[in-house]
């Protein structure tokens, strides 16, 4: 809630009233009512021009205010003592100066009670209305969330992703080489995990670092950093979801690592977008602060075989006396609509890559509900096109030390591999030939996205201005279902036509100012 200006009332006389009697507060001095906000948080204040009466606030969210008389009301609010009880056990009696005074009071606290309610998510440093349903609740299956947290409080997959050495080594080098960032700073670390990012924070001179964490890895978390008593004296580990817990303080740099599978599966990219909006400074850091999907044709005739073979099975005619058949066509469609994850060799694509950005520090929430991408190659082979592969990185934009953490397909292997959408009917093209089509990726409730992907290959040569498309091949996948075929990359012969495609490394692509401002395209040089 954006800082509003104080409203200032003088009363002719406060009257503070006990659980058991009332008593009247002779003031020799003149008695203010002052609405004002700080930080998201309606407060009215009673008060003597010099100081507070008792020290007594009123919180519009939860208080009453009923008229006893045309310049007499009453306004009634819950003790802080008696959070169990439904009753209201503290209040005072307003006398006003006149009628016009009492009516512009009543309309005036209506407004601002309107006001919290409205904007009752955002209210200061992360606190939330507990009446409020959480936004992640309304987005993700009870049954998507309870199997998210429970594998993700496990030791053995945290232990998966700490030996990813190339995300871990790049992380700790993007916060190490940055210290004049995080030096005297607060930190929040979104989805904490173990905790290591915490502690990479803490190690940085971080001058206090919030951990927050919503499956019981928070406890492993504890357990870790009070075993690092030099860095976990700064470190405040906080278990819940970031779309609710509440921080005493707000933050100068936001740290996460919030990727899945293409960048997007999990959908936790929204949770570090909502975090930024509840906690974070304005201009504060992010890291990371930028993500790029990156997108090329490739083809892979094993690839292709090996999906495809794995309907064999339902073409039998006498399976036990059945006849299987009849489900050969769903099945064949049903391995073809899985993502493949795993490594493969760069040089099975056939075209120059083209890539999607999504600026962390400006996207709002909504924008990655539905993400769709336009697609156009320019093919530098000869061959049968299977499919689109896909891979991201991401930019860890510091102040001393720009860094990117890939996972390009000739680059280090990460745990995210790459992923590849194969297409059960392949396209021909001849070397210069124009691929075009679209990636389109709506996410649902299960915490990942659907996937459906188009390409076209148009008539190269004479009489091409004459021509239309002249074959189309779609499918439809779901990411939170993909097929974890983890090989290595495949030894590979270049054909006769065909001249090693070299992919260059994302860290030594300049991320320009124009890239940030739109989710264009952008093409890799060969």
């Amino acid at each position: 809630m954006e800082q509003k200006p104080k409203q200032e009332f003088a009363l002719a006389s406060v009257t503070e009233l006990s659980s058991s009697s009332a008593s009247a507060l002779t003031q020799s001095s003149p008695v203010f009512a002052r609405f004002s906000a700080r930080n998201g948080l309606v407060e009215l204040r009673f008060s003597e021009e010099s100081e507070a009466i008792g020290g007594y606030n009123v919180d519009p969210c939860t208080a009453q205010l009923l008229k006893l008389g045309p310049v007499q009301s009453v306004c009634i609010s819950k003790d802080s003592d008696t959070n169990e009880e439904k009753s209201y056990s503290r209040g005072i009696t307003i006398q006003f100066r006149d009628e016009e005074e009492s009516r512009a009071f009543h309309c005036a606290f209506e407004q601002w009670k309107t006001e919290v309610k409205d904007q009752g998510t955002h209210l200061p440093n992360g606190d939330v209305s507990g009446s409020l349903k959480s936004k992640f609740d309304d987005k993700v299956e009870p049954s998507s969330a309870k199997m998210y947290f429970h594998y993700y409080g496990q030791l053995l997959h945290q232990q998966n992703m700490l030996q990813d050495y190339v995300r871990t080594g790049t992380y700790y080098a993007a916060v190490i080489e940055n210290r004049a960032d995080f030096i005297g700073r607060v930190v929040v670390d979104v989805g904490a995990g173990s905790g290591i990012l915490s502690l990479f924070a803490a190690q940085a001179g971080a001058k206090h670092v919030y951990a927050v964490e919503a499956s019981e890895m928070a406890e492993y978390a504890r357990k870790l950093i009070a075993g690092n008593p030099s860095l976990g004296e700064r470190i405040t580990v906080i278990k819940g979801k970031v779309e609710e817990v509440e921080l005493p303080e707000k933050a100068d740099i936001l740290i996460s690592e919030p990727m899945g599978t293409l960048l997007v599966n999990e959908r936790m990219l929204e949770t570090y977008v909502i975090a930024r909006d509840r906690f974070l400074v304005p201009m504060g850091k992010m890291f990371p602060s930028v993500g790029r999907i990156h997108m090329a044709p490739f083809s892979d005739e094993y690839l292709f075989v090996e999906i495809a073979n794995k309907a064999l099975f339902w073409q039998q005619q006498n399976y036990y006396g059945v006849d299987l058949t009849p489900l050969y066509g769903s099945a064949f469609h049903g391995y073809f609509s899985q993502p493949v994850v795993d490594a493969f060799d760069p040089r099975l694509l056939v075209a120059p890559a083209v890539s999607h950005v999504i600026d962390f520090k400006k996207t709002k929430e909504e924008n990655l509900y539905e993400i769709d991408i336009p697609l156009k190659f320019i093919s530098s082979v000869g061959t049968r096109v299977h499919g689109l592969a896909c891979w991201f990185d991401v930019l860890f934009d510091g102040s001393t030390v720009q860094r990117w953490l890939t996972t390009a397909p000739g680059a280090p292997t990460t745990h995210w591999y790459q992923l590849r959408c194969v297409l059960s009917q392949p396209l021909y093209v001849v070397a210069g030939q124009e691929i075009t089509g679209q990636l389109r990726m709506i996410a649902h409730s299960a915490q990942s996205y659907t996937i459906y992907l188009t390409l076209s290959v148009k008539m190269w040569g004479p009489g091409a201005d004459q021509g239309g498309i002249l074959q189309t091949s779609s499918c439809k996948l779901d990411l939170k279902e993909p097929y974890y075929r983890m090989s290595q990359p495949q030894p590979y012969v270049l054909t006769q036509d065909q001249q090693p495609h070299q992919l260059m490394h994302s860290q030594d692509i300049p991320i320009q100012a124009d890239d940030l401002e739109e989710p264009e395209l952008i093409q890799l040089q060969s």
